[in-house]
């Protein structure tokens, strides 16, 4: 590493003995010009940034601004192979199989399925259960039961139950949200910023469903 100047000379210099025709850039962080580097091809990119104090190559791999997996590993070559492989194509699990230093995720796997919203509704629901917070249990399950909010993204921000038409960056923050406020009472907040309150989680969802845009849902859907 010291001999090549940098991590971007290093990786370059390695991955040129399978791959000529794949360039190692700088990332956008000025601080990390001699320890980041990453490649970028279509729609994937990887990125590799060596730890402070220790000889460690920390890797992650995104497709679409989504993170796919993600690792660890001494070996510059193997950090170099696992960014090699991504960028030509490489589906999630065999990544990981492949290169055994990195993990990957339920989400992950879901996006590359395109099945990215289903997932993040799995998700939600199983924490919802898991948790303390009846009202917001009862927030998640009221808009599951609408196929109009089935078929966005959910999230949470804070305490807010959040839709966006996409799960993919940029999500959208144009559509309605709610919040539990204690008591069986929830708010609801418009993207021009109004403000409703209503009792039971139904209530708060037909506030909701009132305040989609006619274009918040992919037609196939309503």
């Amino acid at each position: 590493m010291a001999e090549a100047g940098s991590l971007r000379s290093a990786l370059q210099a390695v991955v040129d003995r399978e791959e000529p025709a794949l360039v190692v850039e700088l990332t956008s962080s000025p601080g990390w010009r001699y320890v980041a580097a990453e490649v970028r091809a279509d729609d994937r990119s990887a990125g590799v940034l060596m730890a402070d104090g220790e000889r460690c190559f920390l890797v992650d791999c995104w497709a679409r601004d989504v993170h796919m997996a993600s690792g660890s590993t001494q070996d510059l070559a193997e950090a170099a192979g696992a960014l090699r492989a991504w960028i030509q194509g490489a589906g999630v699990r065999g990544l990981v199989a492949r290169w055994g230093f990195l993990r990957t995720w339920e989400l992950a796997e879901a996006h590359e399925r395109g099945e990215a919203v289903p997932a993040r509704w799995r998700m939600m629901r199983r924490s919802a259960a898991r948790g303390q917070d009846a009202d917001w249990r009862d927030l998640v399950e009221a808009a599951f039961a609408q196929p109009r909010l089935r078929a966005l993204s959910p999230g949470r921000s804070l305490f807010w139950l959040t839709f966006s038409r996409r799960a993919e960056p940029p999500v959208c923050h144009d559509l309605p949200r709610a919040r539990p406020l204690g008591r069986g009472r929830f708010e609801v907040r418009s993207a021009d910023g109004r403000v409703q309150e209503a009792d039971g989680a139904a209530g708060a969802v037909a506030v909701i469903l009132r305040g989609l845009p006619d274009d918040a849902v992919p037609p196939r859907h309503l």
